[in-house]
């Protein structure tokens, strides 16, 4: 999986796609545009798209309740709603970089996966985060978002508080003090020593530079 700066990025790229009119392969091979470009409704796209992780905030909520959604993860969104077709994008994205990145022998690198792959998934955000240019209306979208009836196990306020913290790490490009910010408020383990190696990913210019193959891939 990705963390939420990398998939808003790839959303943008998404999006970039369907305004170029380039068209999408689905997993058959055959080219198809996924999902009518006046009928996305952009803002609720990557609400939906950083939507899958709000497992991190609440334990009542399980990666299954949120990662297996949705059956065949493809690009085609068709009855779907804009926020849940930015959820199965979430979900299609998470697929794609690990296929990408195993290509690449990213995982045979020096700690690459570490921790479950943590600190590579939030060092890819600051690889990947001046690829998008318009955070503060996303971070003002994040402080005010429409909520969603999911049937799961969610309510309002977890909902709210997962885009708050969101709006607060997308401020920004990450640095080490954001990262821990971010760390502080999200049910994980190994915090400290995720912190210590995405410090150490900073100084190594290989592991960025894989991270930057799937910006380049991802769509």
């Amino acid at each position: 999986m990705a963390s939420q700066i990398a998939h808003i990025v790839y959303a943008k790229k998404y999006f970039e796609a369907l305004e170029n009119g380039v068209l999408i392969r689905n997993s058959n091979g055959r080219e198809k545009v996924s999902y009518p470009l006046g009928k996305l409704n952009k803002d609720e796209f990557l609400l939906g798209c950083v939507f899958p992780d709000i497992r991190l905030i609440d334990k009542n909520v399980s990666r299954k309740d949120t990662h297996l959604r949705f059956g065949k993860l493809d690009l085609d969104f068709s009855g779907l709603n804009s926020f849940e077709a930015g959820w199965k994008f979430h979900l299609y994205c998470d697929m794609k970089r690990e296929d990408i990145l195993r290509k690449h022998n990213f995982y045979l690198m020096e700690k690459a996966a570490d921790y479950y792959g943590r600190p590579a998934k939030l060092f890819e955000d600051v690889v990947v985060y001046d690829n998008y240019n318009n955070w503060e209306k996303l971070e003002n979208y994040f402080n005010n978002p429409p909520f969603f009836n999911l049937d799961l196990n969610i309510n309002k306020d977890s909902y709210n508080l997962w885009y708050a913290i969101l709006a607060r790490y997308i401020k920004e490009k990450p640095g080490l003090k954001s990262i821990k910010i971010f760390l502080s408020k999200v049910i994980i383990a190994h915090k400290k020593e995720i912190a210590n190696v995405i410090e150490e990913f900073m100084q190594n210019e290989k592991i960025a530079k894989v991270l930057k193959e799937v910006h380049n891939e991802i769509i």
